[in-house]
């Protein structure tokens, strides 16, 4: 019997899509669906779109057997998995945005701690004014979140003379450019670091990981800097130590989501905020398809999937 994918890229632009299943177009940006959702076999979640637009067709989904994301995280999905019935495999898109994450995590690093924002408000306004700002070189760096996107984070570390890099993970471990900490060291690694950059998964252990606690536990004059999900950080301790001017920030994705016309957020000292666009770049096309032609050849051939996250019901 024929099955249903249902692709949020259009399946004649992806070259070397797998013969067999019925591949139909649906990005989420229309009301309709393009098919019955009870004969999708594979839901690739739309990408960019809101919680509600990608979980809508869920529940009639009676016949699906994978879900596979275009994002590294997974958390909108695994909220809503009462919607699946059991026996679901949920796969990420691990390897399509570690190079645009990682690359944003260090041009958000850079911008803060050169003050590229300042010269930009400047230049709006034709002033022109030098300052003296500090470099990423012989700094240390804790990378709280040590997967591929911490991973890759590193690889570009490497050019810019960081003096040290501190790797937490949720487990701790040994790789070959060294020890990965426990998230139980985290306390006294914290004062160590010059800047923060936080790549984890948001889960049950991970939401409101940085708290007063964690804050206050970072040295004067350090930088945060958040490409993983905005709950990960505690949003009201955050705005208390950038008031104070002891801590500056740098926000790819913030708690609320999106961040909302006048929330204190936007106009805190010291903070440089981007509208959570880690991922999307012309990184992220090929890299996608290249998952999708072989996540898809393998559901074709009954060949083991690429990163299951979990099974429904398992």
């Amino acid at each position: 019997m024929t099955q249903d994918v249902w692709l949020p890229l259009p399946p004649e632009e992806i070259r070397g899509l797998p013969e067999g299943p019925n591949y139909l177009f649906w990005d989420g940006g229309r009301q309709e669906f393009p098919g019955d959702p009870a004969d999708c076999a594979v839901y690739v979640v739309p990408y960019m779109r809101r919680e509600p637009v990608k979980i809508r067709p869920l529940r009639a989904m009676t016949g699906l057997r994978v879900i596979q994301t275009l994002t590294a995280g997974v958390d909108d999905i695994t909220a809503n998995l009462g919607l699946v019935a059991p026996g679901v495999r949920l796969c990420n898109a691990r390897g399509v945005h570690e190079t645009s994450t990682a690359e944003l995590a260090l041009t958000l690093t850079l911008a803060s701690l050169r003050g590229i924002p300042g010269f930009v408000r400047a230049q709006d306004e034709e002033h022109w004014q030098g300052a003296f700002r500090p470099a990423l070189a012989d700094r240390t760096v804790l990378i709280v979140g040590y997967g591929a996107i911490g991973s890759a984070i590193e690889d570009r570390l490497a050019a810019f003379e960081v003096e040290r890099v501190i790797r937490v993970a949720r487990s701790g471990r040994t790789t070959a450019r060294g020890a990965v900490h426990p998230f139980t060291e985290l306390p006294a690694l914290l004062p160590e670091a010059d800047v923060v950059i936080l790549s984890t998964p948001l889960t049950d252990e991970t939401r409101g990981l940085v708290d007063a606690g964690f804050l206050a536990r970072m040295k004067d004059g350090a930088l945060l800097v958040n490409v993983a999900r905005g709950p990960v950080v505690d949003t009201a301790a955050l705005l208390g130590e950038l008031a104070g001017g002891r801590l500056t920030a740098a926000l790819d994705v913030t708690d609320p989501e999106p961040l909302p016309p006048g929330h204190p957020l936007w106009r805190a000292p010291g903070v440089l905020i981007t509208p959570h666009v880690g991922g999307p770049s012309s990184a992220f096309r090929p890299r996608a398809e290249r998952l999708l032609v072989d996540q898809l050849t393998r559901f074709v051939n009954h060949e083991p999937l690429r990163d299951v996250v979990l099974t429904t019901g398992a």
